[in-house]
């Protein structure tokens, strides 16, 4: 089965997989001493990871290292950012308007 990036990033537990491997490749074992869950539990999300293409894993010996993909999450980042963008505009059009409001209750006061 296929899977896709947002199904990856859904579990905060994939998300801190993914901020863990960002900057360094760990072997699977490194990766499971992080977490308080069951080694089949990391491995379970660790095969939701590569199944998205978000994780790859090169055997070293007899251990597994997992590397991030980082290109396989530009999909949802670009998605991210238009909501980003969106609502950010939002929320400044609706500072302004609680600004012009506290303005004019001062004025009045």
């Amino acid at each position: 089965m296929r899977r896709d990036v947002f199904q990856a990033i859904a579990d905060p537990v994939r998300r801190e997989i993914i901020d863990i491997l960002a900057n360094q490749e760990l072997s699977v074992n490194e990766v499971a001493e992080k977490f308080n869950i069951s080694r089949p539990a990391v491995s379970k999300h660790l095969k939701i990871l590569d199944e998205c293409g978000i994780l790859s894993f090169e055997k070293r010996g007899r251990e597994r290292f997992c590397k991030v993909n980082t290109e396989q999450l530009v999909p949802a980042f670009l998605w991210i950012e238009k909501y980003n963008k969106e609502w950010k505009q939002k929320i400044d059009s609706f500072e302004n308007y609680i600004n012009q409001l506290k303005s004019k209750n001062e004025q009045n006061e």
